[in-house]
């Protein structure tokens, strides 16, 4: 399970599942019902995706979301705490 956090990482995993499928774009955007150019749109990130047809697309890939609290890793919160700091200064 992939941990997304971004819409160019949600994007990315949905063009993954697409590949493995072995459907093309047009292919997936037609079983979603949803335009190409749209498809193209989200699997590169754009953040003004539209909710609806994300769904559809989901749907098509026999894929589901699940919402989980997202976990903080020790990096993360290095990175996190050295950059308050620096905001501190």
């Amino acid at each position: 399970m992939a941990n997304i956090t971004n819409a160019r990482q949600f994007g990315a995993e949905v063009r993954e599942a697409r590949n493995k499928q072995g459907l093309s774009q047009e292919n997936l955007a037609a079983q979603a019902g949803v335009s190409r150019a749209w498809l193209a749109r989200f699997e590169t990130g754009h953040p003004t995706a539209s909710v609806g047809p994300l769904f559809r697309v989901l749907a098509a890939l026999d894929l589901s979301l699940d919402l989980v609290q997202r976990t903080v890793t020790e990096a993360e919160a290095a990175v996190l705490a050295a950059l308050a700091a620096r905001a501190k200064r």
